[in-house]
């Protein structure tokens, strides 16, 4: 692996770990799309690969930091509810990647943008103003 790609891989891990940091994501939304388009990674490897991240504590600093605050301000995150969630990952990680390998790589990465756009989209609010614009369409 040449300079480059490591200063590449660096900047790529950084830029998700702020962003998982600052607002609860990184992986997907970061290291997925910056793995197919800057070291040119199959949809595959690259959900693979952010998956492989995820194993090591790569948010372990922002959880602290969250848990401790949780304990000042008086609003505790709750282990165990982490605990309950973190198996429901563990047995829908087992599914979801056994489907995954099935599907060939353009319907994945479709499938991917799909839930990105669909989650912005919802997030920014803008789901009901197309809705109310469709409806304006059709009276």
């Amino acid at each position: 692996m040449d300079f480059q790609a490591v200063i590449i891989l660096i900047l790529i891990g950084l830029a998700a770990d702020v962003l998982s940091g600052l607002v609860g994501v990184g992986g997907g939304i970061i290291l997925v799309p910056a793995l197919v388009y800057f070291l040119w990674y199959s949809q595959h490897q690259s959900q693979g690969t952010s998956l492989g991240v995820l194993m090591f504590p790569v948010t372990i600093l922002a959880f602290i930091a969250y848990y401790r605050d949780s304990l000042v301000t008086g609003d505790p995150i709750e282990i165990k509810i982490i605990l309950i969630i973190a198996a429901g990952f563990i047995i829908g990680g087992l599914l979801g990647g056994a489907l995954a390998i099935r599907i060939d790589q353009g319907t994945l990465r479709k499938l991917f943008a799909i839930i990105l756009f669909y989650t912005g989209i919802k997030m920014l609010g803008w789901d009901k103003v197309i809705v109310n614009w469709v409806k304006h369409l059709f009276p």
